[in-house]
């Protein structure tokens, strides 16, 4: 229906309304589903033409500008633009776990021989050097060791003085038989086996040559077992108060000692990635505590056992700690690289947008002042890097600053 009216420049005014009605019943009446358009031509008839549906033209103009922007020079200056590069990106698993204190080199400090707290020599925090006394028990244990030995001494000097005896009289013909010479001989040699095993016995307890002598030359009991630190380190627990009774390996300790150079990392991997770690491989890890700060040890034993509840497995490091600044508790994140490093395209993370459905963009330009919008797969993210795994190429010019803004500037030009 090309012409659905006519009318004459110099058609009445009654003429005209009964045009303008008419246009509008075909309009509505039109089978076509468009709508027409009237042109106005100077010296002609209004005539109705054609065009494409509302609908249409929007998305035929979407398709052809979609994901494009152009600044002004103004606008320029709010971005930055940067080019994509090809950088190593490293190969890492990463758990989370917790430091403890190494136990090869933390001990509980027992008494060998149970008895009751006389002195406590160490305070809590305390260095302490290997073999430094820490503390000292009244131990029952050392009072019949001591007294023994006080008797086997008594026995030795009598059978040596009777010895002495025998073998004078047996020099000189005083009547004895060389049976009699014999049994005091074998007599003294008993009684010094017995002072021997009986000094033996007293050294077990802590007690040093020059006081098992003492007590030989006084005939005096000394009650007290000085237990000593096995090893250097920090005192970390006492428990240590007079008059306490303790026993070896029952209940508190007394003391705990630790080397606190070195500490543990335990790390909870899930059961899959049990294969990539093994011992002696650096590790990294990192603590709230210490924002930045980066401690580097490695890994000294893959546990073989799996929990069968989390499906995980506990891996063991052991971490460098001179200034003693990691706290056993704290929680700590444990990276290691399991594969050689990756040479990968890489933009700043900044130039990658999240879009609301998930995919990830960025924007591109050739001439700096238009940009278009590009739809890109990621991968790694390491150092304020993202790896590109396609849809860029070596080269082009990114925004590296501002791709939020251009992002912005998009939405308001697809809502208009």
């Amino acid at each position: 229906m090309k012409r659905l009216l006519q009318s004459s420049r110099a058609a009445p005014p009654a003429a005209a309304g009964v045009a303008v009605l008419l246009f509008a019943a075909a309009f509505l009446l039109s089978g076509e589903g468009r709508a027409l358009k009237v042109e106005a031509v100077p010296n002609a008839d209004l005539i109705p033409t054609s065009s494409p549906p509302p609908q249409s033209r929007g998305r035929d103009s979407e398709s052809s500008s979609a994901g494009t922007v152009e600044l002004s020079a103004g606008q320029l200056q709010a971005l930055q633009i940067g080019r994509v590069q090809r950088r190593l990106f490293a190969v890492e698993k990463e758990a989370v776990g917790q430091i403890a204190f190494d136990g090869n080199l933390s001990v509980q400090v027992f008494p060998p021989y149970q008895g009751t707290i006389s002195n406590a020599y160490a305070e809590l925090g305390d260095e302490v050097a290997k073999g430094q006394a820490l503390y000292s028990v009244n131990s029952p244990d050392l009072i019949q060791a001591e007294s023994a030995l006080i008797s086997a001494a008594a026995n030795a000097e009598l059978a040596d003085k009777e010895l002495a005896r025998v073998k004078g009289l047996y020099a000189a013909n005083g009547g004895l038989s060389q049976k009699d010479l014999e049994q005091a001989i074998s007599a003294q040699q008993i009684a010094e086996g017995s002072l021997k095993a009986a000094r033996d016995a007293v050294r077990l307890f802590g007690k040093t040559e020059p006081q098992i002598g003492q007590i030989i030359a006084s005939r005096r009991i000394d009650p007290a077992l000085t237990v000593r630190s096995p090893i250097a380190g920090r005192v970390t627990a006492k428990n240590a108060q007079p008059g306490l009774w303790v026993q070896p390996g029952n209940g508190q300790a007394p003391y705990s000692v630790a080397n606190l150079s070195i500490k543990w990392m335990l790390a909870s991997v899930i059961e899959t990635d049990i294969p990539l770690f093994h011992p002696g491989e650096p590790v990294q890890v990192t603590v709230l505590a210490y924002p930045g700060r980066v401690f580097h040890g490695r890994i000294s034993k893959v546990y073989a056992t799996v929990d069968p509840l989390t499906h995980r497995a506990t891996i063991r490091s052991e971490i460098g700690d001179p200034n003693d600044e990691l706290r056993p508790g704290m929680l700590a994140d444990f990276r290691i690289e399991v594969a050689k490093p990756l040479d990968s395209l890489a933009v700043p993370a900044d130039a990658v947008v999240r879009e609301g459905d998930g995919t990830m963009t960025a924007w591109v330009t050739t001439d700096r002042r238009r940009f278009q919008q590009r739809i890109i797969r990621t991968g790694l993210r390491q150092d304020g890097r993202v790896q590109i795994l396609g849809g860029l190429r070596r080269g082009e010019a990114v925004v590296t600053g501002g791709a939020i803004f251009l992002d912005n500037v998009l939405q308001a030009q697809s809502a208009d």
